[in-house]
C-alpha cells in the first residue's frame, strides 16, 4: 500500500543548512513525496501536528472525506499528522495521519532520517502498511507561542505601574508599528496558514 498524503508550504527561499545536532527535529516544512503540496510539522501542547501549508493547486478540498460535512472544507490548513507522540528511547513519533486522497484515518508513525528527510509510515489495523519519505523545505520550528498561552499567563499584579496619560507618549516610529504588527504565527499574504498550533482543529484537540 503506498501511502500517499496530500500537504503542503510556500517557499520563500532557500533554509540554512542544519547542524548534526537538529536532525532528530521533526518539525518544520516537509514536500511530501509526490511534490503536489508541504506538511508544517509543529509540536503543540506536547504533541506533533502536521498541517497543510501550502498546495500546488491551490484551492483544494476535503472532497473525499466520509463526513458529508467537511466535504467542502479547504485543504489548506487542514491537519494531516494528529496527536503524534514521541516513543520512548527513540526519535519515532506515532499517532494518526489523516490521508485526503481517501478520507481515512491510519495509525502512523514519523522518523527523521537525517536532517532533510522525514520517512512516515501508515498501517491499517496494524498490517497492510506503506509509507514514503518526505523533503525539508524548511527549517526547523521553535516552540509555538500557543503553547505558552495554553499553561496560562500569569496575571499582572496590583503594583503594575499605571499607564502614561494619553498624548504624553511620543508618537510610534514606522519601523515601531511594523514590528508590532510582526506577531509571532501570525498570517501573512505568503503565509496563509502560519502557527499551525493556533489552527482550530489542532488547538481546540491539543490545549
Amino acid at each position: 500500500m503506498r501511502l500517499a498524503i496530500y500537504t503542503g508550504i510556500i517557499l520563500a527561499g532557500g533554509y540554512t543548512c542544519l547542524t548534526p545536532a537538529l536532525a532528530a527535529d521533526p518539525t518544520g516544512d516537509w514536500r511530501v513525496a509526490d511534490g503536489v503540496a508541504n506538511i508544517r510539522v509543529a509540536q503543540c501542547g506536547g504533541s506533533m501536528w502536521g498541517a497543510v501549508s501550502w498546495e500546488k493547486q491551490p484551492g483544494g478540498r476535503d472532497e473525499n472525506n466520509p463526513d458529508v460535512s467537511k466535504k467542502n472544507r479547504p485543504t489548506l490548513g487542514m491537519a494531516t499528522l494528529i496527536d503524534m507522540k514521541k516513543k520512548p528511547g527513540v526519535d519515532q513519533w506515532e499517532g494518526q495521519v489523516y490521508n485526503a486522497k481517501d478520507g481515512q484515518l491510519y495509525s502512523a508513525t514519523i522518523t527523521p532520517a537525517g536532517t532533510d528527510q522525514l520517512e512516515i509510515k501508515g498501517c491499517v489495523m496494524g498490517f497492510l502498511c506503506g509509507g514514503e519519505t518526505w523533503t525539508r523545505v524548511g527549517p526547523p520550528i521553535p516552540s509555538s507561542p500557543a503553547n505558552a498561552m495554553a499553561k496560562g499567563m500569569p496575571k499582572t499584579t496590583g503594583t503594575a505601574s499605571k499607564a502614561a496619560p494619553t498624548g504624553s507618549a511620543a508618537p510610534a516610529t514606522g519601523a515601531q508599528k511594523t514590528a508590532a504588527a510582526a506577531k509571532p504565527g501570525q498570517k501573512t499574504a505568503a503565509d496563509p496558514v502560519g502557527d499551525i498550533c493556533l489552527l482550530p482543529e489542532i488547538a481546540g484537540f491539543a490545549h
